[in-house]
């Protein structure tokens, strides 16, 4: 089991877990945890991701076999001319052994996170999300009986399902976009017994998605040169470069950070705008103007977030500049052809934040920005919704409250707090 405390990593204070996603003394800055364990160790007698529970922020854990799944490509490496390009695939592959039932890497985040609130807290957790969260948290929800608060753009409830029947989740769709969902979600957290799940802030849930690092150095037997993952917030990006400096410290991996490649999707990319004008703050008027109408236009609404994690201490923007790492725009059109190419020759249908990171790998490449002879890891972070529906029956959570333009958050939260009392 993984033994911890956290880090600030601006005033360097060291504090115990007590679901702690802040510096007590108010930092700008993401939490780190500061690990007992120093060597990459594999847990061969758990299973999925929880094989790697030495550098996961949390003390016990789940019973899965869900986990991401590391190979070699065969067959897309050689069509676009890569010696070494492997994919790590977060998502619904059981030929590939890949069993993230709900079809996201966003399942690696809401593992380890619902344990630690299992062990930390006895309030209830609330999930802002543009989907694949949501989606996720429900899941974990479902199997462990841990109840949590889902709150969801009114356009993404189509995207909120369990593969098993529940009562444990309540669910609130907003009108708008994730920014607002978001910020339904804190006006609810000021109910008392419920608290914000944490999101970027949420060690658990970036050392959730660093196993895709792990799994991936695990199989590779070293780091990558490269990292490609397609980003909204940038958290998955930000635990790749995390995991990367504690195998560097093992120092039986290599010695150089992979070099982060992020991708966004057109015309909505304010981390792209923002750094490749070489500026640690984004400026909305700058960056993401007419955000709104933006956000309805890309084919990967997953990644549409308007506060991502990349002016603080620890975040995008030091991640992509510790890593000289790079960031690009991708079109709906390039995305969308991406999806099929990589689908074609490796075999299973993607989410579509994933074919957005697929379109980004093969604009690098004609653009010589990686060496073909160079070890890539390619990140799907979501895929395999045709092929889960051959296995499970998809079950829709119910929205058990709807806020609109006139509704009242305090209705809402008189609702929840009636199904707060029942649980």
């Amino acid at each position: 089991m993984g033994e911890y405390i956290l880090q600030c990593p601006v005033c360097k204070a060291t504090v115990p877990d007590q679901y702690t996603n802040e510096c007590p003394n108010g930092c700008f800055g993401l939490l780190q945890p500061q690990y007992q364990e120093k060597r990459f160790v594999i847990q061969k007698k758990h299973a999925g991701m929880f094989r790697f529970t030495d550098w996961l922020c949390c003390h016990g854990t789940v019973l899965t076999d869900a986990g991401p799944v590391t190979y070699r490509s065969e067959n897309l490496g050689p069509e676009l001319g890569l010696s070494n390009l492997y994919i790590c695939f977060s998502g619904y592959w059981p030929e590939r052994q890949a069993n993230l039932v709900t079809c996201s890497f966003k399942e690696l985040e809401a593992l380890p996170t619902m344990q630690r609130r299992l062990e930390c807290t006895n309030s209830i957790l609330l999930v802002a999300s543009a989907g694949n969260t949501g989606r996720a948290f429900a899941q974990v929800s479902a199997y462990s009986g841990i109840p949590v608060i889902i709150t969801v753009p009114s356009s993404a409830v189509a995207s909120i399902w369990t593969t098993k029947e529940t009562d444990n989740v309540f669910l609130v769709t907003v009108d708008g976009d994730y920014s607002d969902a978001i910020a339904a979600g804190n006006r609810i957290c000021e109910m008392e017994g419920v608290i914000p799940e944490g999101g970027a802030k949420n060690p658990a849930r970036r050392d959730g998605m660093g196993t895709a690092m792990l799994d991936a150095v695990s199989v590779i037997g070293s780091l990558p040169d490269w990292y490609f993952q397609a980003v909204g917030s940038g958290t998955g990006g930000i635990a790749a470069w995390e995991m990367a400096q504690r195998l560097i410290r093992d120092g039986r991996f290599g010695t150089t950070l992979p070099r982060l490649y992020l991708s966004q999707n057109i015309p909505f990319i304010p981390m792209v705008s923002a750094y490749h004008a070489g500026r640690r703050e984004i400026i909305p008027d700058t960056d993401m103007p007419d955000a709104e109408n933006a956000t309805g236009k890309v084919s990967a609404p997953v990644l549409t977030n308007r506060n991502p994690p990349y002016s603080i201490c620890g975040g995008v923007f030091d991640a992509l500049s510790a890593t000289r790492g790079k960031m690009n725009a991708i079109t709906n059109d390039e995305a969308k052809k991406a999806g099929a190419y990589f689908t074609r020759h490796e075999g299973i249908d993607l989410d579509p934040a994933a074919a957005v990171c697929v379109a980004s790998l093969m604009q690098a490449v004609r653009a010589g920005e990686a060496d073909r002879d160079e070890t890539i890891l390619l990140h799907i972070t979501g895929g395999g919704y045709q092929r889960v529906r051959e296995d499970y029956h998809l079950l829709p959570v119910e929205p058990g409250a709807h806020i609109g333009k006139e509704e009242s958050v305090k209705q809402v939260c008189t609702q929840i707090r009636q199904w707060m009392d029942a649980r």
